[in-house]
């Protein structure tokens, strides 16, 4: 019976707001039984992961920021005690985050692209920056930035995901060690609460909701325009790699890289853990095809590879041979075992493209994706790397398996992101690793997928141990004790802010971190 009126009043509500605005909204036929189904929600319980399929009870593709506020205003106020509302961007996320069980999912894709580049000297700005709305995709921004020869400074391997989505977690890439994630190059934000409340937040104006929201994990708005700082873009990009049989030579060399920022531009690194580790890069690299003789011969168990990048204007060229030569002589990797290529800026950038498409016409990109991502303090990450390789398969691991070192002073520590915790010694150098897995459904079975999905819980389990101190990066945890410990120090912070912006959790509930509340409106309080 308390279904029954559940849903009879969410019909009232979808009718109310589809005849006071001009959004669209979908439902679903499990829910709403006879009612016509007007467009398909299938999109809303998918993600890249494939792991969670959690389906809304509804799906709102809004035309404007206000109807997204009208939404969350009709929320706060009414019966609907259950209802949730996530919003979804380009559906990237691994563990059901976007996704909304019997709630909305806010189609992000559905609102105008707007991208507004000012450049400096234009007005009072002393820098260049671009007003982007929050459902663009960031590879979007690159090409219209690009036509007034610049670009914004801190990236994401992969391009085709949201300005407000990756704003929600951190954004990281190998230009991290030079300027920040993405979270750290932000100038203002227009942010809808889980009041839906529209404001517009800096640094200066409403500073806690800016911060709150950046790294947030969706917890406290949903952000839809963003103001991105950019500086001149360069041409070409020479772009290295260099091969390791030593693990701490490897970590070493990436550690001088990321002190010459003043030469070096971006630094990544990976584990070579079989063929498939390197084929996946062959149009890119064709010549270090060769490695794969020293690899099948066996002297080394595992091998390691930095990609480093110098970036340059053509008139510059003639010093790029020059300051590579400087480069690797400072390096130790394996004699002989050094590449590189020379390519478009925007080529580089968007390199992972190519890899995407390969795999699509393969038929392995729309797999599951068991992913783990974690910041690993530098104390620990030798034996991080003791247990990963206790952990996994080297010889049937699927997908790439990066580690590279980032620097902590260029995090903001008011943001919510969270980074593992100071050591005592400072440590300013942390490290980013992704086991970025696929399950290839012709060789993972279901029960194949579980046992990678319990692996990596293990890891977690082992990696967050206080003898390493790691933390995830694009966490899923399903208990409150988890949470607390992953948020650590910071958690009290967040529980203030999640009361003051999204008091009743109506936001983001595919985190799984707090339980949706209701305001009592006879006696008003939350419940």
């Amino acid at each position: 019976m308390e279904f029954v009126i559940f849903c009879t009043r969410f019909i009232v509500l979808v009718l109310l707001l589809t005849v006071s605005s001009p959004c669209k909204f979908i439902q679903s036929p499990m829910d709403f039984g006879p009612l016509k189904l007007l467009q398909s929600t299938t999109s809303a319980s998918l993600d890249f992961g494939r792991i969670f399929f959690n389906s809304p009870s509804a799906v709102l593709r809004p035309q404007s920021p206000r109807e997204i506020s009208q939404l969350l205003n009709f929320l706060q106020t009414s019966s609907l005690s259950k209802v949730t509302v996530a919003a979804r961007g380009a559906g990237h996320s691994i563990h059901g985050q976007a996704q909304a069980l019997n709630g909305i999912v806010v189609e992000m894709d559905s609102l105008p692209t707007s991208i507004k580049i000012h450049k400096k000297g234009d007005g009072e700005s002393g820098f260049s920056y671009a007003d982007v709305s929050g459902g663009t995709l960031w590879v979007e921004l690159l090409m219209e930035s690009l036509k007034e020869g610049l670009s914004p400074r801190s990236w994401t391997d992969y391009l085709y995901l949201t300005i407000g989505g990756t704003l929600s977690n951190a954004g990281i890439s190998g230009q991290t060690f030079k300027y920040g994630p993405q979270i750290s190059n932000v100038l203002q934000l227009d942010v809808i609460t889980g009041k839906g409340e529209l404001v517009t937040c800096s640094p200066t104006r409403s500073s806690e909701l800016f911060y709150a929201v950046l790294g947030g994990l969706g917890q406290f708005g949903i952000i839809t325009s963003a103001r991105i700082l950019l500086q001149d873009a360069p041409q070409k990009v020479r772009w290295v790699r260099a091969f390791y049989d030593d693990f701490q030579k490897f970590i070493k060399d990436q550690e001088l890289l990321i002190s010459m920022a003043d030469m070096v531009d971006y630094v990544e690194g990976f584990m070579v853990l079989n063929e498939q580790s390197l084929h996946s890069s062959s149009t890119a690299f064709p010549s270090q095809l060769g490695f794969i003789q020293q690899l099948q011969s066996g002297s080394s168990d595992v091998y390691y590879c930095i990609e480093f990048a110098v970036h340059y204007s053509s008139e510059k060229e003639s010093n790029v041979d020059h300051v590579l030569e400087e480069i690797s002589k400072k390096l130790n990797f394996m004699p002989n075992f050094i590449y590189s290529v020379q390519i478009p800026y925007l080529d580089f950038l968007n390199r992972v493209r190519a890899e995407e498409m390969s795999l699509r016409r393969r038929g392995l990109w729309d797999v599951s994706h068991p992913w783990l991502n974690m910041f690993v303090p530098r104390s620990g990450i030798i034996q991080f790397r003791d247990l990963l390789l206790e952990t996994i398969s080297p010889s049937t691991f699927e997908g790439p398996l990066l580690i590279y070192p980032i620097l902590r002073d260029k995090w903001n520590s008011n943001t919510s992101a969270v980074l593992p915790e100071s050591s005592p010694a400072g440590e300013n150098i942390l490290y980013i690793v992704g086991m970025l897995q696929s399950a290839n459904p012709n060789t993972c079975s279901s029960k194949c997928l579980q046992g990678l999905l319990q692996k990596n819980r293990r890891l977690v389990e082992g990696a967050t141990h206080p003898q390493i101190g790691a933390k995830q990066y694009l966490p899923h945890y399903t208990q409150e004790a988890q949470w607390r410990d992953h948020f650590g120090s910071s958690w009290d912070r967040f529980l203030v802010r999640k009361s003051e912006f999204d008091p009743l959790s109506i936001l983001a509930p595919g985190q799984a971190i707090f339980n949706r509340k209701y305001q009592d409106s006879v006696n008003n309080y939350v419940i």
